[in-house]
């Protein structure tokens, strides 16, 4: 069913009032079944599980998976099939809509943990308690909210902005329940059946799943003579290492080093194919660029000149040339340069959004809003939430951030008017592209704070996390509000989904956070030295650290070559952007992208390009709409790909689970 919309003239030439009146007339849906109790506890619960898998993703590449249209296919998927069996009432598309808000308002919270707060435990050796984690995270959450509330009016309401990703999530609201639910069903179905095959390959390369079932259910310690479980590698070279081993084959190596000391292993990770699937083909090619270029071209060659070696650490360990070690002593630098300079080039070179965005502050100079009353006064948020709401947890968070960390509360509160022009920048742009630069954004502050003070560095970072988290949040809010405005959903019922989505996040992914990143030793000692991994690269923790480090210490202790590097990628990352932007994106790279690869372990970079790559092909391969091939590569590429992270990351969280249990 096509959704109703304002035209082009009435857009322009109405006041709010009769845009308001308008869509309370034709699309508010006062009677329907909206914020219930089932699609609270529904979204309460997908959130927490969604929310956990955003965590693991964003540890392993530093990207924000998005969850609200997964939300939608799955709860859509179980209040249909619990309606056919009699169970319970089928969901209204507005209980579906009010889940979604939930679930990606969970989703959305984790970004401190997987970036600025990440990155302050890694630079200070310190672990943050997990209630200092949760009143953070759930403070500064709450702020976005509470900035998005009168900003909702003017954007939504008023200016009718598109906000492509909320709005791709109306529609496909709109197809399920008027003309699409065996489409709907389609898609619930290939999420299902690809989250199985994902999450059976991950428990069959899990140790700690192979031994639960090996050794606890089937107990074949005892009747076989087990002593150590079994379980498939998941570096699939592991074959040829082990037989080389034994027969004595040749060890692959560039220029003398040996390419497992370079992280140059093939690992069938199916979560990464699905992250791959979601990035697109121009993104993945640009990490797997950045990877090749810092870990075949140039790791290899600064090894060889001495400029990464092994360390000895103060008692007497050796620490071996590792990717980490690659990363950490020379990589992160140009690959920091790289993302900074891009993002910023790429935002500078979109004029509209502050064009937009000085417009949104000043009103442009023309009447909004006519005399008489507000016909959307009983269902928006009252405005004097907000305008007591915001300066006094401003207050608190500055309080917290002082009394947490040792953030000089001063530093916090100049932090604070940053908040609103971030804000209205950030939210134009997800209005518009559904990108909010909150990475460039970020370092704008974060530079600004190091100005003031270079001496701690948690003075530059946490302030810099806390405007841009704000930000962000308010933004996603909104996006999140779009289908609900497309739909007729009552506004106050998704403000109050998006605070219980963020408490679903929170209590959800915290306690998750120290069992995977911050496991106690043998001794029940927790270290900061767990966080980066491996298996957990940590790449926007790195890069939000990489740039406190230039702040507190300046580049004069960095290798002669990592500079001469960081010049050369702060060069090629402006000739990308502005190319980008003169060519209107047709080359295709992105800077940002290149830097990540750097960051990222190359088997993930390999898994991201591969699952990009088939993707890519077989859209190519059936361009026809409504083919079966188009059906499930092209329409169903989102659901696969989130079946395959989320089953992935839920054996996978498992699996750290039993680990700890056993």
């Amino acid at each position: 069913m096509a959704l109703q919309q304002l035209d082009e003239a009435q857009i322009r030439t109405w006041t709010r009032r009769q845009k308001d009146q308008w869509w309370f007339d034709n699309i508010y849906q006062k009677d329907m079944a909206q914020l219930t109790l089932r699609s609270a506890l529904t979204g309460f619960l997908l959130g927490g599980i969604l929310a956990a898998t955003a965590l693991y993703i964003g540890a392993k590449t530093g990207i924000g998976i998005g969850v609200g249209l997964t939300s939608v296919i799955l709860s859509f998927a179980i209040f249909r099939i619990l309606h056919s069996l009699g169970i319970t009432s089928d969901y209204t598309i507005l209980e579906n809509n009010c889940t979604q808000s939930i679930a990606t308002a969970a989703g959305y919270m984790i970004n401190p943990l997987i970036s600025s707060l990440a990155a302050y435990m890694l630079i200070t050796g310190k672990i943050i308690p997990w209630w200092q984690m949760l009143l953070w995270v759930t403070v500064v959450a709450l702020i976005g909210v509470l900035v998005a509330f009168p900003l909702k009016r003017r954007f939504v309401n008023e200016d009718q902005l598109p906000f492509p990703e909320g709005r791709a999530c109306g529609v496909v609201l709109d197809s399920l329940y008027t003309d699409g639910a065996g489409s709907g069903l389609y898609k619930a179905k290939l999420l299902g059946y690809t989250s199985l095959f994902a999450g059976l390959y991950q428990m069959i390369v899990s140790d700690g799943w192979m031994r639960l079932i090996q050794f606890k259910i089937l107990r074949m310690d005892k009747w076989a003579g087990m002593t150590e479980a079994w379980n498939l590698p998941e570096r699939l070279d592991t074959y040829y290492y082990t037989a080389a081993a034994k027969l004595h084959w040749w060890i692959p190596n560039i220029l003398g080093t040996d390419i497992r000391q370079l992280g140059l292993r093939l690992n069938l990770d199916v979560a990464m194919f699905g992250v791959g699937g979601l990035m697109g083909i121009r993104v993945a090619s640009s990490v797997m660029l950045g990877a090749f270029i810092n870990f075949v071209l140039l790791a290899p060659w600064m090894i060889q000149k001495g400029d990464i070696a092994a360390r000895t650490m103060p008692n007497g360990t050796i620490v071996p040339i590792s990717r980490t070690e690659i990363v950490n002593q020379w990589g992160l630098w140009w690959a920091v340069t790289m993302m900074v300079v891009g993002s910023l080039v790429g935002l500078l070179a979109k004029p509209e959004l502050f064009k937009a965005a000085f417009k949104s502050m000043t009103g442009n100079g023309k009447k909004t809003v006519d005399a008489g009353p507000d016909p959307l006064k009983d269902i928006e948020v009252p405005l004097w939430i907000s305008y007591i709401g915001v300066p006094v947890l401003c207050i608190i968070a500055a309080w917290l951030v002082n009394l947490l960390f040792g953030v000089p509360f001063i530093m916090a509160m100049v932090a604070f008017p940053l908040i609103f022009v971030l804000t209205i920048i950030c939210i134009n742009a997800m209005a518009l592209t559904s990108w909010a630069p909150i990475g460039a954004l970020a370092k704008i502050t974060q530079f600004s704070m190091g100005a003031i003070d270079r001496s701690n560095p948690a003075n530059n970072l946490l302030p810099a996390g806390m405007t841009a988290d704000i930000a962000f949040n308010a933004s996603a809010l909104l996006s999140d509000i779009k289908p609900g405005y497309m739909l007729g959903g009552k506004p106050r019922h998704q403000v109050i989904g998006h605070i219980i989505g963020i408490f679903s996040g929170a209590l959800a992914c915290i306690p998750l956070f120290f069992l995977l990143f911050l496991p106690p030793d043998h001794d029940g000692i927790r270290s900061t030295a767990t966080i980066v991994s491996e298996q957990f690269s940590f790449p926007s923790a790195l890069q939000w650290k990489g740039v406190a480090d230039i702040i507190a210490k300046g580049i004069s202790g960095l290798p002669t070559s990592a500079i001469i590097a960081m010049a050369v990628a702060g060069f090629c990352a402006a000739f990308i952007e502005i190319t980008n932007v003169i060519t209107r994106g047709r080359l295709p790279l992105s800077a940002v992208s290149i830097g990540l690869g750097v960051i990222l372990p190359p088997e993930s970079c390999f898994a991201m390009w591969l699952g990009a790559l088939i993707f890519w092909y077989m859209g190519k391969k059936n361009p026809k709409a409504g083919s079966k091939g188009h059906t499930f590569w092209v329409e169903g590429c989102e659901a696969i790909s989130a079946g395959l992270i989320s089953g992935a990351a839920i054996l996978g969280i498992g699996n750290a689970i039993i680990n700890v249990l056993m």
